[in-house]
């Protein structure tokens, strides 16, 4: 059996609300001004509202003269249009918005993603509306809901929960949904996701290979998608090398670098401590790898990270990793929700990106004998 370890590490942080301001250039004496509204270029230009509304949404029934008089005045008073009420009256209710709602801002993971969702976007001249989840169920419900009420074309969400479940009230609303990064179980939608579970493996059979039987795996919190993944491709890998999982370790609800830094120094204070380390996600790798440093452990303990880091090949020794390709995940993605926003009839598709798997010398250290290894 498998000894499971389960450390809950609470992670919160509030995000204000975003407001969006609109300036307009007033000389130094004359102070702060209103914003001008739709009404007042209606009265300057002798129309009313609704036509006003017609002439800067681009509607037809306008005869060019009072479209003229429109937009002088709208030049005249240097009045800016309101993109979210103007989505109303376009066809559909487009706002050329797609919302982006990532597990957490803190990991470079989500940049990536986020680059290559907007790359995309950019081509379509479509905004993102980025969020952070912060791991939360609950905040991912919210984000979702909130992105409706403010008439976003799509969504790209980066869920926190392996079943979906917390969604499930809101994905049939209209609104186009892919999910990125990690499938949720159960749910019919467009997922982007790495090969994951079989990466997982290869990277545990590697060190299998090399004589390690003590094998410590760190994940995530077991409610999102990817650790579980991971943590079913490294029991995979025990039992198709015909290896018993009696002395694997699996550090599981880890969050962040501080947890995972933590979680391995406590392994390393146990009587049988183990001969190598697969981190199971880059921020968890960033904690293994201090908690190895401060131990004076990094030359005797091997250990593979999933997602691969910056200068991870300047290290002593240099660190064997899976590598993911975020940015092109998002852009998938991206190009996924664009098909659907334009009327294309598809059926949902998981698409899988493949991960590279890199040696570069930290995966490749052997069991140290002098850490009172078992007999075989």
């Amino acid at each position: 059996m498998v000894r499971l370890v389960t450390t809950w590490v609470k992670c919160v942080s509030r995000i204000g609300e975003e407001t969006v301001t609109s300036y307009s250039s007033v000389g130094a004496a004359s102070g702060a001004r209103r914003r001008p509204t739709m009404k007042q270029v209606a009265r300057l230009a002798g129309v009313g509202v609704k036509t006003v509304s017609r002439v800067v949404n681009g509607e037809p029934n306008v005869s060019d003269r009072t479209a003229e008089r429109v937009w002088a005045a709208v030049r005249e008073l240097d009045y800016h249009v309101d993109l979210r009420a103007g989505s109303l009256r376009r066809p559909g209710g487009a706002t050329r918005t797609i919302a982006l709602l990532v597990g957490s801002v803190d990991n470079p993971f989500a940049g990536e993603l986020h680059r290559g969702v907007e790359d995309v976007a950019r081509e379509h001249d479509v905004a993102v509306l980025a969020s952070s989840l912060d791991e939360q169920p609950d905040r991912e419900v919210a984000a979702v809901e909130d992105s409706i009420k403010r008439h976003v074309d799509g969504i790209i969400v980066n869920t926190t929960t392996v079943d979906g479940a917390a969604l499930e009230r809101v994905l049939h609303l209209g609104v186009p949904i892919v999910f990125v990064d990690r499938a949720p179980h159960g749910i019919g939608a467009d997922c982007v996701t790495s090969d994951t579970r079989s990466a997982a493996e290869r990277a545990t059979l590697h060190l299998l290979e090399r004589g390690h039987r003590r094998i410590a795996l760190l994940t995530e919190r077991l409610n999102v998608a990817t650790a579980v993944e991971r943590r079913e491709g490294f029991t995979a890998a025990f039992a198709g090398y015909g290896v018993d999982l009696g002395g694997a370790v699996v550090v599981s609800g880890l969050v962040g670098a501080g947890a995972a830094e933590c979680a391995v120094t406590g392994l390393f204070n146990e009587p049988c401590p183990p001969t190598a380390i697969f981190s199971g996600q880059n921020l968890l790798t960033e904690g293994a790898l201090h908690a190895l440093h401060n131990l004076e452990l990094r030359n005797r303990i091997a250990h593979v990270g999933f997602d691969d880091l910056p200068l991870a090949d300047m290290l002593q020794p240099a660190l064997t990793v899976v590598r993911q390709d975020p940015r092109r995940m998002g852009r998938v993605a991206a190009q996924r929700l664009f098909r659907r926003l334009e009327g294309e009839v598809l059926r949902p598709e998981h698409i899988v990106i493949p991960t590279q798997f890199i040696t570069r010398g930290s995966g490749e250290i052997e069991p140290d004998d002098r850490l009172d290894l078992p007999t075989s």
